[in-house]
């Protein structure tokens, strides 16, 4: 029998959809090995959280065996480090450094340092870890090494206060990776709690508030649900604005300045892009949700 879905929806925790890691040893993936696997196991996921929505608890336990016998977690994990390694594309947080460079040329003689909240960090060494200006508070669902705190961003504790905040949210390849657009939406809504709305102690210091995304190419390049122009209508109506655009073949990269004008506005799923061989990824914002 089927499980009634409730009337009032709540975004799923990050932790909820992911299944329990497995730890297994890998040998050395080729770059074709390292998609595939990465493709194979967002599949897997998104089917899981289907089967998770409908009830169908037998299949979400035969959904897990495969992907334990995929390696897991950890083995998507090891593929998305490797995804990043200099020889296969570089760490996307070059970009991010690069395009915020202006802005913390001044900041090494003010002694003042840019918070930076990443979700979904793989590694300690990447551009922005290795950048003297910049803070680092880095979390995961798994944790990979020390100095990576593993927590779901969707539980973690609403800022009490402007220490709490950050002046920029990374969400590099991160929210590609919840397979619910609903809860898609509530992510993007979640970073504007994290920014700070503060100004520096030194008032020569020009601070914005921003977010950096990156996304697969094919989630706004060719999906039925999805357009680069929807995306821009959603995060502009959250209070962001569109600073830095640059388009890979593989990935889209964006800079998102917060700058507060905010309009809440509800976007559905619905077709934008029609085409047999487009993607399903949507994002879905109910201005009214939490």
């Amino acid at each position: 029998m089927t499980a009634k879905r409730p009337n009032n929806k709540r975004p799923a925790l990050l932790s909820r959809t992911r299944p329990p890691t497995v730890q297994k040893k890998h040998a050395a993936l080729s770059a074709k090995a390292t998609r595939t696997l990465i493709r194979s196991h967002h599949t897997l996921l998104k089917q899981r959280a289907q089967a998770l929505r409908s009830g169908d608890h037998a299949l979400v336990g035969r959904i897990d065996a495969e992907i334990s016998e995929n390696g897991g977690l950890e083995s998507y994990q090891i593929a998305s480090k490797l995804g990043q390694s200099l020889d296969r594309g570089g760490d996307s947080s070059k970009v991010l450094v690069d395009w915020i460079s202006p802005r913390l040329s001044p900041l090494k003689t003010k002694g003042f340092k840019l918070r930076v909240l990443e979700v979904g960090a793989l590694s300690t060494r990447n551009a922005i870890s290795q950048n003297a200006v910049l803070d680092v508070t880095r979390i995961d669902l798994n944790s990979q090494e020390p100095g990576i705190l593993k927590q779901d961003f969707m539980e973690r504790p609403l800022p009490s206060g402007d220490g709490d905040r950050f002046h920029l949210v990374s969400l590099s390849l991160v929210l590609n990776y919840v397979p619910d657009p609903f809860g898609r939406g509530e992510m993007l809504k979640r970073c504007v709690a994290f920014l700070t709305k503060a100004p520096p102690p030194d008032s020569s210091i020009s601070i914005v508030p921003s977010l950096f995304l990156v996304l697969p190419a094919p989630c706004v390049t060719n999906s039925r649900y999805l357009t680069q122009q929807r995306l821009q209508e959603i995060l502009t109506t959250l209070g962001f604005s569109l600073t830095k655009n640059k388009q890979t073949s593989k990935l889209i990269y964006q800079l998102w300045n917060f700058v507060g004008n905010r309009e809440p506005k509800n976007f559905k799923k619905e077709i934008l892009n029609p085409g047999k061989t487009r993607n399903n990824f949507a994002i879905v914002v109910k201005s009214g949700s939490s």
